[in-house]
């Protein structure tokens, strides 16, 4: 420590050992009141993050919670279609304003602010990251409960900005029952732990299919993997998503929030434990 020292950091050019670690993380919208928010990630596309990420925040709306999700996934933006939203955003000089789903659950994806659905957002990653940023500090979110976040895959721009600059109480991670997944799946938990933001939970998708004429459970895509990882890498919960005829039929229908999703139980309880981190 500097001789001196008033403990004032931001007019000391020292680099002693009591220096205060500047935080990263912005202030959301000045009107909006989130109370806990909680990403959810995959290593790798094609997994079901933002089918899973529909499935949780509807579980979550059933429980009577005010629920949100910014659709962080600007390339490639999934969330409206799966709850029939078609309506676009609005906004004024105070900030943009959520779109509600059927249920009153509050939205936020690029599709929102397209004139066509279809149109691509051909963007480089600092301009994808900058608009993330806006999903966080230019929407007005009110009164939430719970805000999940539906995220790219991978490790790359989006996630990093999200894990540095939004308050995350935790993740979920979303895989598959292929061998690949250990590498993936490990890929999550690294970048997790080097940013110091708990991993609640581990959803594998996929994981088997009902046989409609015997009811056994058929693991199509191999044997599952989510007890082992979860006990390898102390993921607390686990949840084993089947492949179902019912789920792609709502989501098609834009009717995603009907489905039961009961076999998130576990996950969700431990999003429901993890403590709240502020700005």
């Amino acid at each position: 420590m500097a001789e001196n020292c008033t403990h004032d950091c931001s007019s000391c050019s020292s680099n002693c050992a009591s220096r205060k670690k500047e935080s990263m993380l912005k202030e959301p919208h000045k009107k909006s009141s989130i109370k806990k928010v909680i990403g959810i990630v995959s290593g790798k596309g094609g997994v079901g993050k933002s089918l899973t990420t529909s499935l949780l925040a509807s579980f979550a709306q059933k429980k009577g919670l005010s629920v949100g999700i910014m659709d962080a996934d600007i390339t490639g933006p999934s969330i409206p279609r799966m709850f029939g939203v078609k309506e676009h955003a609005t906004g004024d000089q105070d900030g943009i304003n959520t779109v509600l789903t059927p249920s009153g659950m509050q939205l936020m994806s690029m599709n929102l602010l397209l004139d066509e659905e279809t149109s691509p957002v051909i963007w480089r990653g600092m301009v994808i990251s900058g608009t993330v940023m806006q999903f966080w500090t230019d929407v007005i979110w009110k009164d939430l409960d719970l805000l999940f976040i539906d995220m790219p895959p991978g490790t790359g721009d989006v996630p990093l900005t999200v894990f540095q600059s939004i308050p995350l109480a935790g993740i979920v991670i979303v895989t598959t029952p292929q061998d690949l997944v250990k590498m993936v799946v490990e890929k999550a938990v690294n970048m997790a732990g080097i940013m110091n933001i708990p991993v609640l939970g581990l959803v594998e998708n996929m994981s088997y299919l009902v046989c409609p004429d015997c009811g056994k459970e058929i693991e199509v895509f191999g044997v599952s993997k989510a007890k082992a990882l979860a006990a390898e890498y102390a993921i607390p919960a686990i949840a084993r998503m089947p492949l179902d005829h019912e789920i792609s039929k709502l989501a098609d229908a834009g009717r995603i929030e009907d489905y039961d999703g009961a076999a998130l139980s576990e996950v969700f309880a431990q999003i429901e434990k993890a403590e709240r981190k502020d700005a």
